[in-house]
């Protein structure tokens, strides 16, 4: 379909709270998925959330086979999760580095719950329910967390721990675009 643009960290839509998604399996609904993977794709993201293309929905994308942005991560099945409820399946955190569309060329340790289940729908109105952990936990919390209006540098414990790719791991050769 269309690769749209991101919104950047500091544009206020970035901020807002996402509406539940009414009615699925609609036109609409297809096109946004649509370009939300084109975008994704092209960008070389692990997931997009339709808030950061501007679209004040419950929409996320998210899966890698190899991504070059994140060499070490394991795969995680490419899904579409509409209206998601997530819990945590105990207390458990583990700090890794993020980054994000939205916030280009940084990074930052930015702690998570471990296991998580979390429920929704694919774009048809299908169920989904998956018990995770990892980098999928990861991933999944990082993108929900713009639909509630959350970037990832908010959840930063010690700023000593963000700042600029280049900076952070020199002599590295990670990829940001």
């Amino acid at each position: 379909m269309a690769i749209r643009p991101v919104l950047r960290m500091g544009d206020p839509r970035l901020l807002e709270q996402a509406q539940p998604v009414p009615r699925f399996d609609t036109p609409d609904l297809h096109a946004l998925v649509a370009d939300m993977q084109d975008t994704m794709q092209a960008l070389n993201g692990a997931g997009l959330a339709a808030p950061q293309i501007g679209i004040g929905l419950q929409v996320v994308i998210f899966g890698v086979d190899h991504n070059p942005r994140y060499p070490e991560a394991e795969a995680v099945p490419h899904t579409v999760l509409v209206n998601p409820v997530l819990t945590p399946m105990g207390n458990e955190l583990e700090e890794a580095w993020e980054g994000c569309l939205s916030v280009p060329d940084m990074r930052g340790l930015v702690p998570r719950y471990k296991d998580l289940r979390y429920r929704g729908f694919d774009q048809y109105g299908k169920a989904i329910d998956r018990v995770v952990s990892g980098f999928h936990a990861r991933v999944v919390q990082h993108e929900c967390d713009h639909l509630a209006g959350i970037l990832y540098p908010m959840r930063i414990h010690d700023l000593r721990n963000f700042g600029f790719i280049d900076e952070l791991f020199p002599g590295q050769d990670i990829i940001d675009e």
